[in-house]
C-alpha cells in the first residue's frame, strides 16, 4: 500500500492555488511565511513577482485579478506589512475586483500575547472584505484555499484575507490533496424579468444604460455592444468603468464620475427609464447620489446584478433582475429584436467626440493636446493605469478606451495604484504598450515599484504629471477657502533622475512640442520610459478649472 504523501503546510497550500489556477502571486517577504517561499522554489507554474512595498503588492494583485478574472494572489508579513496592504484590500471591495491576501502570522500557540507583530486580522479585515479567516489546521487548507478562491470570484467579486500562523505552514500533513478548480457561477437571468426589461425599455421615450463593474468580462462587452447598437441606446460608463464597451461604439455616451460632459449629464437627468448593468451607482458616478436618486421619482430604474444583496440595498429598483452580466447582455441581445430602434444612441456619441475634442488652450504644454497626441502615436488597445488625481481627469475626457482590458483606474479614489498596476499590466501582457499615470503628489506614494518594474523588465511607460501641488485639494481649497493655500504645495524630485536612478529611460518635458518628439523617442526604446511633465499649478484640470478662476467666482 502506498503510503499518503507527507507535506508541510506551506507545501499544501502552494499546491492548492497551482490547482485553482494560480499562475502567479505578488509579495514583500516575511520570516512568518518561509514554509510557502520554500515551496515556491520548487513551482515553476507559479510566477513570484518581488515587490518593494506591501501596497504596491497589492495594488498589483488588484489590477491582476481585475484583468484576468481570476483573484490576484498577495503574500505579505504580519503586523506593518498587512497594514501596508490593508489599502489594496480596500481598493479591491470598493472596485469589485477578485483578490486574495494571505498574511502570514504568529504561531498559534502565541495568541493574544500582543507578540511580536501581532494583529487580529479577522476583526482588522472583516469590514474591508468578502470573508477573512485564519488557517490553523494545516489539514483544512484544501478546503479554505477553494472557499477562499469561490468567495472572491462569486457574486460581487471582492477580496478574500487568509491569516497563516507560521507553525501551521511549517506543521506535517498527510493524506490531503488539493481541491478541484473553482470557476465563477454563471447566473442565468430570469426569462420573465427580462421580458419585463426588454419591454420597458422598448416603451421608453428616453432610455439610457449605465455600465461596468461586478464581474464585467469580454463576453459581456461585446453581448451587451451588439444589444445596445441594435437598439440605438445610448451606454455611460459608471466611474472608471471606461472599457465597458468600445468608445468607438457608435452608441458609446461617455464615462460618469468626476467632470462628465454636461450634455451626458443632461441625457441621464431627462432619461425616463435608466438600466444599469454590473454598476453600484455609487457616490462618484452618480455625483454624490444627486445626478440619480436612490428614490428616482419620474424615472424607472431597471438595476441588473450579480449581487442579490447589492439589489435594493441603496437605490429602489422599479425592476432588480440578479444574474451574471454576461449571461444577461447574451439573453438581452437575442431578445430585443421587437424594439423600435432609437437614434438616441448615435446623437449621444456625437456629443462625446464633440467633448473629447481637444481645443486649443493658453499653456506651455497643454495638457489636452498631449493626451490627444498619445491618441494619435499609441495603439487602440494600449493600457491606460493611473491613480488619484486631477491629471488622471484628462485621460478620462480625452483619451479613447477601445481595448479590453484597458483601464486600470482606482473607483475607490486610492493615490498610488497607477504604477504597480502598470506593472501587473506589464507582467500579464507584454505584447501590449502600457503607460502608467501619475500626479507628482500620487507617483511618490508607490514609485519605488519602478524598481520591481526594471528587475522583471517591464516595458513601461510612465507619464508624470509634475504641478508642485496635491492638486485636487488644491481646487477644492481655492473654491472653499480662495487665497488661503495650505498644506497642498509640494517640493519635489527631479523625476527624470530619479527614473535614470532606477535604470530607466526619461525626458523633461515642459511644452506641447517637447512632450510630441518626447513621446516618439519613448516610443523607439523599450523598457522603463519616464516623461516628466512641468505644468503649471494655474492649469487645474480637464473641465478648465484654474487657480485665478476659481478665486474670482469666490469673490463674486
Amino acid at each position: 500500500m502506498t503510503e499518503p504523501q507527507t507535506m508541510t503546510g506551506g507545501r499544501l497550500l502552494v499546491d492548492c492555488l497551482i490547482a485553482q489556477g494560480c499562475d502567479r502571486i505578488f509579495t514583500v517577504p516575511g520570516e512568518s511565511f518561509l514554509a510557502v517561499l520554500d515551496a515556491l522554489h520548487d513551482s515553476p507554474e507559479i510566477d513570484t513577482v518581488v515587490c518593494r512595498q506591501e501596497g504596491g503588492a497589492a495594488f498589483m494583485a488588484c489590477a491582476d485579478g481585475t484583468m484576468t478574472g481570476k483573484p490576484g494572489v498577495c503574500f505579505v508579513t504580519r503586523g506593518p506589512g498587512a497594514t501596508n496592504a490593508s489599502i489594496g484590500v480596500h481598493v479591491a471591495m470598493q472596485d469589485s475586483q477578485p483578490m486574495i491576501l494571505f498574511i502570514g502570522d504568529v504561531d498559534r500557540g502565541m495568541r493574544d500575547r500582543e507578540g511580536f507583530q501581532e494583529v487580529d486580522f479577522q476583526a482588522m479585515f472583516a469590514p474591508l472584505c468578502k470573508w477573512a479567516a485564519r488557517i490553523d489546521d494545516p489539514a483544512r487548507i484544501p478546503e479554505y484555499i477553494a472557499r477562499a478562491w469561490s468567495t472572491a470570484i462569486s457574486g460581487r467579486p471582492g477580496p478574500v484575507v487568509l491569516a497563516l500562523p507560521e507553525d501551521m505552514l511549517l506543521e506535517a500533513v498527510s493524506g490531503q490533496t488539493p481541491r478541484p478548480a473553482v470557476t465563477r457561477p454563471a447566473q442565468a437571468v430570469c426569462p420573465d424579468a427580462l421580458a419585463a426589461a426588454i419591454d420597458l425599455i422598448g416603451d421608453a421615450a428616453a432610455p439610457v444604460a449605465i455600465i461596468g463593474g461586478a464581474g464585467w468580462n469580454a463576453k459581456a462587452r461585446a453581448h451587451f455592444t451588439r444589444f445596445a447598437e441594435k437598439i440605438g441606446l445610448p451606454v455611460a460608463g459608471a466611474f472608471r468603468r471606461q472599457d465597458a464597451i468600445a468608445n468607438s461604439s457608435k452608441v458609446w455616451a461617455g464615462n460618469l464620475g468626476y467632470g462628465p460632459n454636461p450634455k451626458l449629464v443632461e441625457r441621464i437627468k431627462l432619461a425616463d427609464v435608466v438600466l444599469v448593468v454590473g454598476a453600484r451607482l455609487g457616490e462618484a458616478t452618480t455625483d454624490g447620489y444627486t445626478l440619480i436618486t436612490p428614490d428616482h421619482p419620474g424615472q424607472t430604474l431597471i438595476h441588473i446584478h450579480p449581487d442579490p444583496e447589492e439589489l435594493g440595498r441603496v437605490y429602489r429598483p422599479d425592476l432588480a433582475i440578479c444574474a451574471d452580466m454576461a449571461e444577461f447582455a447574451e439573453a438581452a441581445a437575442l431578445w430585443c429584436d421587437d424594439v423600435i430602434p432609437f437614434d438616441a444612441g448615435e446623437q449621444a456619441h456625437a456629443e462625446w467626440l464633440e467633448w473629447t475634442t481637444a481645443k486649443p488652450a493658453d499653456f506651455p504644454l497643454d495638457m489636452a493636446a498631449c493626451v490627444t497626441a498619445m491618441r494619435a502615436a499609441l495603439p487602440d488597445d494600449s493600457f491606460i493605469c493611473n491613480g488619484a488625481g486631477n491629471f488622471s481627469g484628462w485621460w478620462h475626457r480625452y483619451w479613447h478606451y477601445n481595448g479590453f482590458p484597458c483601464q486600470l483606474a482606482p473607483t475607490s479614489g486610492a493615490m498610488g495604484y497607477g504604477v504597480p498596476a502598470a506593472v501587473a499590466a506589464a507582467r500579464r501582457f507584454p505584447d501590449r504598450t502600457v503607460v502608467a499615470l501619475a500626479g507628482d503628489g500620487d507617483f511618490l506614494m508607490n514609485g519605488q515599484e519602478l524598481a520591481t518594474a526594471v528587475q522583471y523588465g517591464c516595458d513601461l511607460l510612465v507619464v508624470l504629471v509634475d504641478n508642485g501641488a496635491y492638486g485636487t485639494i488644491r481646487m477644492h481649497q481655492e473654491r472653499e477657502f480662495p487665497e488661503r493655500v495650505s498644506a497642498t504645495t509640494l517640493a519635489n524630485p527631479d523625476f527624470a533622475a530619479l527614473a535614470r536612478a532606477y535604470g530607466g529611460w526619461a525626458e523633461r518635458v515642459e511644452t506641447t512640442a517637447q512632450f510630441t518628439a518626447a513621446l516618439a523617442e519613448a516610443q523607439a526604446r523599450k523598457g522603463l520610459r519616464l516623461l516628466h511633465l512641468v505644468i503649471d499649478v494655474e492649469q487645474l484640470s480637464a473641465g478648465g478649472a484654474t487657480v485665478s478662476g476659481l478665486r474670482a467666482k469666490a469673490r463674486s
